[in-house]
């Protein structure tokens, strides 16, 4: 009986006569001499998520796809690098249902980027990182669940176009800006426009209401007035007497300029100022 320590975290695969009969976890493992063969998969799988070549790691991987061409529906050329996490949830599917397990995970994830970039247009793609990633462990996922691979994520680290895009794109910007900016200068002189004539609007209607008042408060002095010289001295004598008033403050008026000089003969006052009784 021979014994083998297995690290956490990995699993060994058991072969008899060249076909898998188990899965050795971690901890100390026995195993039939001359019958039974610990599968080595560092051919397969270029040394990388294995140790000695049969312990198959478990624990979640990260792996680079590197920075990749790929050309959007417009035909705009783009360089594209991702990072995508993944785990073995059955290392038998991950050994002998798929040849060459990380370059075909690789390529299916390049694979399932290129399709969607040239599905859409560049100010799309640019705008849609978040969809990329969403939208490759979707369809990947159903593919490498049949190796015994859980895809658990992938996250585009790169994604711009080519220098001449890029000026192109930086130009349209800049346009862009300079359009906003006018806007909303425009947008601004005519709110303040309005502004101002809802205030001035509002002054109008503040002094004609305050004209309004003070005329009222005029019309009731003078009515208090009348009434006052009615009962004091009659009603034709206070007649009399308002407009004696009224005249001399349209004379107030009339010669109000100190420079100029207005003659009124003494027929033009009325007879209540002059002392003549009215004939």
């Amino acid at each position: 009986m021979l014994s083998k320590i297995i690290p956490q975290g990995h699993c060994v695969i058991v072969e008899r006569f060249g076909k898998p009969v188990r899965v050795a976890q971690s901890g100390l493992r026995f195993f039939l001499p001359g019958l039974d063969k610990l599968k080595n998969v560092s051919a397969a799988w270029e040394d990388r998520t294995n140790r000695d070549g049969v312990f198959i790691e478990l624990t979640e991987q990260i792996c680079d796809t590197g920075s990749r061409e790929c050309f959007t529906k417009d035909n705009v050329k783009l360089i594209v690098d991702c990072v995508y996490r993944w785990r073995v949830t059955d290392p038998i599917k991950a050994v002998y249902e798929v040849d060459q397990l990380h370059k075909s995970l690789k390529e299916s994830v390049l694979g399932e980027i290129r399709s969607f970039i040239g599905k859409n247009e560049l100010n799309t793609v640019l705008a849609s990182r978040s969809r990329i990633s969403e939208n490759v462990v979707t369809v990947v996922s159903e593919t490498v669940r049949r190796w015994g691979v859980n895809l658990t994520g992938v996250e585009v680290q790169e994604l711009k176009a080519d220098e001449a895009t890029q000026g192109a794109m930086l130009q349209q910007l800049e346009a862009s800006r300079r359009s906003e900016a006018i806007k909303l200068e425009a947008e601004g002189k005519a709110f303040a426009v309005v502004q101002e004539a809802e205030a001035a609007k509002k002054a109008a209607i503040l002094r004609a209401e305050a004209t309004s008042e003070s005329m009222k408060l005029v019309a009731e002095g003078e009515q208090a007035y009348l009434n006052m010289l009615k009962e004091t001295v009659g009603p034709d004598a206070a007649a009399k007497v308002l407009i004696a008033q009224k005249t001399l403050d349209a004379y107030r008026q009339a010669t109000g300029d100190p420079a100029a000089k207005v003659f009124l003969p003494l027929s033009a006052l009325p007879n209540v100022l002059t002392g003549e009784s009215a004939k």
